[in-house]
This record gives C-alpha cells, sequence and structure tokens, in this order.
C-alpha cells in the first residue's frame, strides 16, 4: 500500500504543480495531453483506493456536490468594505488625514481593484478547509466545494510549518469564459448575464458545484486575513508570503513613499485596464506597515488605513448614422449602432451594441439622433442616452424596425412571448452555420465520433463545408481532408466511417440535430414516435402538434414554422437523397406491449431504480413517459418525496403506482 500511496502523492504534487504553472503563472510546461494522462491514472488509483483521497487532491476540481442551500459563516476577522474616493484631491486628502493620524507618511500599496465577488479562504495544517462569500462581511455562505472549483486557488499550501492561515481574494470571471458562457445561454433560451461580476457571484452561489466546475472562474488573493505559524509586518510581505505559498494575488501592485507616486501608480493601473483581461473599477490604496494599521484602526464599517479610487466613466456625444443588424453564432440578431467616430477612453469608436428592440425603444432611440456614449468599464462601448435638446438641429431622424427577413440568408426572423431576442430560424444561415453544425454532429445528434468543434471550424476554414449536408459529401474531398493538420489517412477513415454510419441512425436522432426552436432530445423522440416520418411531421398542422404532451402553442409554432421554411425543404431535400434515415424503422415501432399507448409521469426517489431506469422500462413495454401531470395522464409512479405531481394526480383521480406495482405491471 505505501508504494500506491507514494506514487498517488508523486502524481498529486506533479499535478498541483503543473495547474499552478498554467493557471497562476501562465508559463505552462507540460501539454494537456501530459495532464490529462496523469489525471487519468489519479482517478484510477482513488477510485481502486479511495481511502487514500485526500482534501488536496486535483479530482475535487470538477465538483459534483449538491447542496439544499449554503451554510452560514462567521467570518473570524470581518472582511471589511472600502470608503471610495473619486478624484486626485481626494486621494490626497486621504493621505494627509493618515499621516496627521500617524505623525508620519508612512508607505503604501496600490493595487488593481478587481471587480468581482470579495470571499475569506481558510487553510488549516496545510489544507482548505473553509471557503465563504463575504457576506454583510461578519456573516456570509459556505461555498467551500463552489471554491475548490476554481483552479487557480491551491486546494493546499506547501509550508507545514503555517497551522493556519486566512486570506481574502476576489473570484471574477475573465472576459473569454463570460463571453462563452453568454453564447451558451444563448443557446440554450436562457436569460444571459449582464457584466462578468453578476456571472461570477451567480456561477459561485451555484448548489450544484459541478456547474461552477464549467464557469472557469478565476481569483486573485490580495489581503492576509489571519496568520499561524509565521510572521510578517508589512502588507507587501504578506503578498510575497502568500505568492510563495502558491497563491495568485494583485498583479503589478506598486509600493509607493509620497502621494504623486500613488497618483502614478492609480493612472498606470487606470492605463493599462484596457488591455485586460477581467474587470477592475479602480484602484485600491492600503497603508503597508501591519502596525500602522493597528494604530489607525476602523469605522464601524471600512478601515482608516485604505481607500478605493473609482475609475469614472468618459462620456461623449456623437451621432447615430445608422443601425445595423448583426447576426451571432445562435441565431440572434443584435442591433448595432454605426456613429460618427469619435475618440473616447484611450481609442477612437464608431460602433457599440443596442442590445435589442426594447433598450432602443427605453432610451427612445431615433436614428439620426445625437447620443451620449460611454465605455463600460473604459472597455465596451455603450449608449446611455440621448441629447433630446439636439433635436431640432435639422438632421433627419426615424425610428428603427427590425426586419422580419435575417439580413444575412433572408430566413424567416421570429421573436417568441416573453423573450428580448429575435432570431433567425433559417437552418442554411452562414452567419450560424458552425453552431448548427456543431449542434448537427453533437453526441444527443447525430453523434458523429470524431466531429468536434476544432474540427467544424478547420472544414469550414478551408472551405469544405458550408451547409449540413456538405457533412454527407466528404467522401468526395478525401485528399483535401488527409490534407490538413492532424488528420492523416486513419482519422480521415474513421472520420468518413462515422458519418457513414450516422445516415442510419434513429430518426429522433435528425430532428434533434436540425436544431428546431425549443425542440429538446426527448420532444424530437415524442415527434419521430407520433409522426414517423419527416414528411408527416413537415405536415402537421399547429392544432396536431399543440395537442401533443408537454408542447404547447410556442413549442408547436416552432416546429410550424421550422418545416415551412424554404431553406429546411432544401436542406432536408439533400439530406435524404444523400441517404440519411427520414424514418421510424417498423422495427423501432412500439406496437404492442403492456403499456402501449399509456402515459406515465414519475415523481420522487424510486426504492432500487433511477428515473432513466425506470422510463426506459415503460418505453420498452410500448408506453410513454411525461414530466407534467394532466387529464391525459394514466399513471403516475411515485417515491419518497413525491411533490406536487403526486398531489395534482390524486386531485384529477389518476392510478398511482408504487415500484413494484409498476414491475408487476410489466410483467418483470
Amino acid at each position: 500500500m505505501s508504494e500506491i500511496q507514494d506514487k498517488l502523492e508523486r502524481i498529486k504534487r506533479l499535478l498541483n504543480q503543473w495547474s499552478y504553472e498554467y493557471y497562476v503563472l501562465d508559463a505552462p510546461t507540460a501539454t494537456d495531453y501530459e495532464y490529462d494522462d496523469l489525471y487519468r491514472q489519479l482517478v484510477e488509483i482513488e477510485e481502486a483506493h479511495p481511502e487514500l483521497k485526500t482534501a488536496d487532491s486535483p479530482t475535487h476540481r470538477v465538483g459534483g456536490k449538491v447542496l439544499d442551500r449554503f451554510e452560514k459563516f462567521s467570518h473570524n476577522v470581518p472582511l471589511m468594505s472600502l470608503d471610495d474616493v473619486f478624484s486626485r484631491e481626494e486621494v490626497f486628502a486621504f493621505c494627509d488625514r493618515v499621516e496627521e493620524a500617524l505623525g508620519y507618511a508612512p508607505e503604501y500599496v496600490v493595487e488593481q481593484k478587481i471587480d468581482g465577488l470579495s470571499v475569506g479562504v481558510t487553510y488549516e495544517n496545510g489544507l482548505m478547509t473553509v471557503g465563504a462569500t463575504r457576506g454583510d462581511g461578519v456573516i456570509g455562505e459556505n461555498v467551500t466545494a463552489n471554491l475548490k472549483t476554481v483552479r487557480s486557488l491551491p486546494l493546499g499550501i506547501g509550508d507545514k510549518s503555517i497551522s493556519k492561515i486566512v486570506v481574502r481574494g476576489e473570484v471574477f470571471m475573465p472576459h473569454k469564459a463570460f463571453e462563452k458562457l453568454n453564447e451558451a445561454c444563448e443557446q440554450n433560451g436562457q436569460n444571459t448575464f449582464a457584466n462578468p461580476r453578476n456571472a461570477a457571484a451567480g456561477s459561485l452561489r451555484q448548489l450544484d458545484s459541478k456547474i461552477t466546475a464549467e464557469r472557469s472562474l478565476d481569483i486573485f488573493v490580495f489581503n492576509l486575513q489571519e496568520l499561524e505559524g509565521a510572521a510578517v509586518s508589512r502588507h507587501s510581505e504578506s503578498l510575497e508570503l502568500m505568492k510563495r505559498l502558491g497563491f495568485k494575488v494583485s498583479p503589478d501592485y506598486r509600493v509607493c513613499k509620497t502621494k504623486e507616486e500613488i497618483w502614478d501608480a492609480i493612472c498606470a493601473i487606470g492605463s493599462a485596464r484596457a488591455g485586460l483581461d477581467y474587470d477592475i473599477d479602480g484602484a485600491v490604496i492600503k497603508v503597508d506597515s501591519l502596525a500602522d494599521r493597528e494604530r489607525l484602526g476602523a469605522t464601524t464599517h471600512a478601515p482608516r488605513w485604505a481607500c478605493a479610487y473609482k475609475f469614472p466613466a468618459e462620456r461623449k456625444n456623437t451621432r447615430l448614422l445608422d443601425i445595423a443588424v448583426q447576426v451571432g453564432r445562435t441565431g440572434v440578431l443584435t442591433p448595432l449602432a454605426v456613429m460618427e467616430p469619435v475618440f473616447i477612453a484611450g481609442s477612437t469608436v464608431s460602433k457599440a451594441t443596442l442590445h435589442n428592440t426594447d433598450y432602443i425603444e427605453d432610451k427612445e432611440i431615433l436614428i439620426g439622433d445625437v447620443i451620449t456614449l460611454i465605455k463600460a468599464g473604459d472597455v465596451i462601448p455603450a449608449v446611455i442616452g440621448v441629447d433630446i435638446d439636439a433635436r431640432n438641429d435639422g438632421f433627419p431622424r426615424r425610428k428603427f424596425v427590425m426586419p422580419d427577413r435575417c439580413p444575412v440568408c433572408g430566413g424567416p426572423v421570429v421573436r417568441e412571448e416573453g423573450e428580448a431576442a429575435y432570431r433567425c430560424t433559417g437552418i442554411e444561415c452562414p452567419a450560424k452555420l458552425s453552431r448548427s453544425l456543431e449542434h448537427f454532429v453533437s453526441k444527443d445528434a447525430m453523434n458523429i465520433d470524431g466531429f468536434g468543434t476544432q474540427l467544424v471550424m478547420s472544414l469550414q476554414a478551408a472551405g469544405l463545408i458550408k451547409t449540413i449536408p456538405d457533412i454527407y459529401r466528404l467522401h468526395e474531398k478525401r485528399d483535401e481532408l488527409a490534407a490538413m493538420d492532424r488528420m492523416g489517412e486513419k482519422s480521415v477513415s474513421n472520420l468518413l466511417s462515422a458519418i457513414e454510419a450516422s445516415k442510419n441512425n434513429d430518426f429522433y436522432r435528425l430532428i434533434f440535430g436540425l436544431g428546431i426552436r425549443n425542440i429538446g432530445v426527448k420532444a424530437s423522440k415524442q415527434l419521430a414516435a407520433e409522426f414517423g416520418s419527416v414528411r408527416a411531421i413537415a405536415g402537421a398542422s399547429k392544432e396536431d402538434l399543440a395537442g401533443l404532451d408537454d408542447f404547447g402553442d410556442i413549442t408547436a409554432e416552432s416546429v410550424v414554422s421550422f418545416f415551412r421554411d424554404s431553406q429546411t425543404e432544401h436542406t432536408l431535400k439533400m439530406l435524404e437523397e444523400l441517404g440519411v434515415n427520414m424514418t421510424v424503422t417498423e422495427q423501432k415501432k412500439a406496437s404492442s406491449g403492456p403499456f402501449f399507448g399509456k402515459t406515465f409521469v414519475l415523481t420522487g426517489t424510486l426504492p432500487t431504480m433511477t428515473r432513466d431506469e425506470a422510463k426506459r422500462l415503460i418505453e420498452s413495454k410500448g408506453g410513454k413517459t411525461s414530466d407534467s401531470v394532466s387529464k391525459k395522464t394514466d399513471y403516475v409512479v411515485a417515491g419518497e418525496a413525491a411533490g406536487s405531481k403526486l398531489t395534482k394526480a390524486k386531485d384529477l383521480g389518476i392510478t398511482v403506482l408504487d415500484e413494484e406495482t409498476l414491475v408487476e405491471m410489466a410483467g418483470k
């Protein structure tokens, strides 16, 4: 066992070192393949010997713990807020107060003020034990499981002589991760986040830590709250200590001796702000000496030894010449302000997003208006208003109207009830081709092995694929495929074989792969089972579709509109000619069985079966499952902790079964 344990410790040390180099130093020494290979070895050892899994294992990074709620946590040393200052004069006045109280001019540290969510993290005997949000400064929420998924935050520190250390940091979401998250939200029909700070806060407070792990959160540690087993006398010294222990500390901090040096440091942070991949909203000025901090003390809400300088948002007026429309990868149409170029916050701007038509109407924006522009966070241009008084300048003005046809492909544009976004529904729209292809080949859709995002991008860049049916023409371009990077003869053969095999997929996979708005895997299966072929679905009326279980008017309209579009007809015709399965084969139709024609709803936790296992049993015996109880429901299968579905079933007089009865009825 000692040999296995030694190997486990060596693997953990190496993986933690590689993570530190990648996420903290931004200087990786290992390839992704090397990391993944070693990580798999770690998982195998821990699965075989679970008693050896420790709190600092990298396998904790993937999340998976699901909570009902967050427990409260009391901070031993309060996580106080800071008083804000907004000008050079106010910064100097802060220094004057400090120097008057101390009787001399101390040294200061100036740092970036990260715009995120403040947390306190406790390490005892070298291991992370608790991570909590700031809350009101005294009482926060225990989010330890979620903080363990932040890869730049160490799960353990190497110095065992430090019996306890509590650090304070700011959790944030990098811009690239924020854009990726909002794209995913748009694709899934979910509300997007307004800014990276909201996204970071929402991600850190997920009850399912696996979701947090997918959000690519990061952290900068900026203060030492408690320390046992070592000693420091200055804040700058504590930052260096925390850096040596593996923390990602405040970047590019500067020790300053005079007010002018402080102001120069603030200006340097402001100048560098636009090039950062994360949001900052100011600079923090702190007295460096910890002894001086003790002498200065604090008010009821903020320390007297620190303040936060907030960057002002620069404003400029310019003329709105036109409103163009962009079509994003998800098909969302976004109005874009086309302006007379204006220099603001260090760069010349001529375009800015107007978000959606509701935003334009709320701001009463007309094409031709003089508009007020700021750079949100001095990075993203934003239109914040209109100069109404300038409307008598004689410049022509007109109201913006969102087009009803996509400006890229001419496909129908829809806006569903309750949504702000307009979307192109054309399946052949070039603007959203990459996303359409990625969805079509994905695991739950056509499940073409080896056909991932990177390959989609490469094939598009090479001009080898311009529509979904082009996937099934790739066998004609074997030589071009083989000449691509990372695509040898064997890879090409495997890919073409996978593409050919997908032609015979279950029919529902094609339906889901087409990317019909509001149609997921379950609804795709239902459409396949009810209608049996593409032609039958295309010929179905809105009333026919709305009558299906879990379908409503909006879902039915999505299906009808999609199949009536000429782009859909063209794509389906090409796929059919290329040999893709368009029907449910007779062998796959459930035409008999003890549950044939019956609809079941599952609720609660069953004694021995998972919900998926119960669904498969029901469907294998000819039955269907639904997510909601209605008059069309024949049986409700209830387990432990069954909720409102059971109550509704009783109110409607629907037969309620337990697991044992279900199995007996199935004939097992």
